[in-house]
């Protein structure tokens, strides 16, 4: 399958690898490209800014997820169609889970993909050290995959002799550079950058950048580059006894939260429960007033239920329905976020509490720092999830709340490490807690999930 594509990486966080990657989305939008975007890694803020660009979802490639053939699955699966494909790499290009490994890297992904990398250098109180520089990531790994880069926050008349100095020493293309450009900068909050939808003027300076981009930037040699990518394995053809293949016999209807409070979703997690057999009705916790009628469960992600707790707290009635529908028997799916809103009460970001749903006897509070953060395997004490078997679950812990009850039914185990923590209230028809699920990762969850669906159907019907 052909599919020209380049991955956009840099040396470490903050070196404009988010605002340059919407940038050349935004030119490739204004050259008619239809243009598919990919986020290396877990994070939920980047692709929301990409979907934003292109008008279409952006999706997740995390190797610590999937293995290599469910990952090119993937790749190819939400390229259909498309002309080109962007992805972003995570934090450093090597840096991957553990803090001591390339695990689940940007390179790792691009090694996987055989897709071309683009190195990002942040310029900024360099000039010829930016030889050695890139010097270093060419030669860390035998094959870097990377094969141009672009200079950030370069001057425009130092720019020609920095690119020869370069290009003379170093067996590597200068696809462009970035000038600086202050107002197309995108602010941060505690858990990353500010949602796009809160950028007033957000198009105004995407506009403005895709502009300097096509002036600085080589786009030429950029599409050349994407099109000289290997050509993907077809689509994987699942076997019928595969657990990706799982069909319900008959569809249940099952209620998203989603607005502005829950919005931490992977589109890939609703596309495999959508083929598995589910009917998807999304609906807001802040703005609804009840929920949609005939659902047989409910699913709540991450987002920023601390930013809206007066408002959560303020809709009564959706409160209260949910916890009636659980008291009846209704299969409640709940993580980070949509874990925290389930409390009887949460704090907001001043640490002031707030009402809650109630189904899990405690409360969510503000901490002073990250905790638990990053990969993480999971295992049910029961080998099980809800009405499945299931054996080790990769996830990801991303949070500055807490909770005074975390749940204990699962284990969590940090990669490459000894330490390891309970988490996770598993009963019946609850799964609630911090960690993130991706469900490629491991598609007996979605199973658990739809079975219990299933299950609360069958005695309501």
């Amino acid at each position: 399958m052909k599919v020209p594509r380049f991955l956009i990486c840099a040396g470490a966080s903050g070196s404009g690898k988010t605002l340059i990657t919407c940038g050349l989305l935004q030119a490739l939008i204004n050259r008619d490209k239809k243009v598919a975007s990919f986020k290396c890694g877990p994070d939920y803020i980047d692709p929301m800014f990409h979907t934003k660009v292109i008008g279409t979802h952006s999706r997740n490639l995390d190797s610590f997820f999937v293995n290599e053939p469910v990952l090119n699955y993937l790749l190819s699966k939400n390229c259909k169609g498309m002309d080109i494909a962007v992805m972003e790499g995570v934090m450093g290009y090597y840096d991957g889970a553990g803090g001591i490994t390339s695990k689940a890297s940007a390179y790792e992904v691009a090694s996987m993909t055989k897709t071309p990398a683009v190195l990002i250098v942040n310029c900024k109180g360099m000039s010829v050290s930016i030889v050695p520089y890139i010097k270093g990531f060419l030669e860390y790994k035998e094959n870097s995959q990377i094969k141009g880069v672009i200079l950030n926050q370069m001057p425009a008349m130092l720019y020609p002799r920095v690119k020869q100095l370069i290009e003379s020493e170093l067996e590597i293309q200068v696809l462009g550079y970035v000038p600086k450009v202050e107002d197309c900068v995108i602010e941060s909050r505690h858990l990353g950058l500010i949602l796009p939808n809160e950028i007033a003027d957000f198009k105004e300076r995407l506009a403005k950048l895709a502009k300097v981009l096509e002036e600085t930037i080589d786009m030429e040699k950029l599409l050349l580059l994407a099109e000289n990518a290997p050509d993907l394995e077809e689509e994987i053809s699942w076997d019928k006894d595969s657990e990706y293949a799982f069909q319900l016999e008959q569809p249940v209807r099952i209620g998203i939260a989603r607005d502005e409070a829950f919005c931490f979703i992977y589109e890939d997690n609703l596309q495999l429960l959508r083929n598995m057999g589910a009917e998807l009705v999304e609906f807001s916790p802040l703005h609804d007033e009840k929920l949609p009628k005939n659902l047989y469960g409910l699913i709540f992600y991450g987002g920023y239920p601390e930013l809206f707790a007066k408002q959560l707290e303020e809709n009564h009635s959706m409160r209260e329905a949910i916890k009636k529908a659980y008291e009846k028997g209704m299969p409640v799916i709940a993580e980070c976020g949509g874990f925290m809103y389930l409390h009887e009460t949460m704090e907001d970001m001043e640490a002031k509490p707030h009402k809650g749903v109630g189904i899990i006897k405690g409360e969510s509070y503000r901490t002073s720092k990250l905790g638990r953060f990053g990969y993480i395997s999971l295992k049910s004490k029961t080998n099980r999830v809800l009405e499945e078997n299931c054996d080790e679950i990769p996830a990801h812990e991303f949070h500055y709340f807490d909770s005074t009850s975390c749940g204990s039914d699962f284990v969590a185990k940090k990669p490459f490490s000894s330490r390891s923590w309970e988490c996770i209230h598993l009963e019946n028809h609850l799964l609630a807690g911090f960690p993130h699920f991706y469900y490629y990762g491991n598609p007996a969850v979605a199973k658990g999930i739809l079975k219990s669906c299933q299950m609360y159907k069958d005695k309501t019907i």
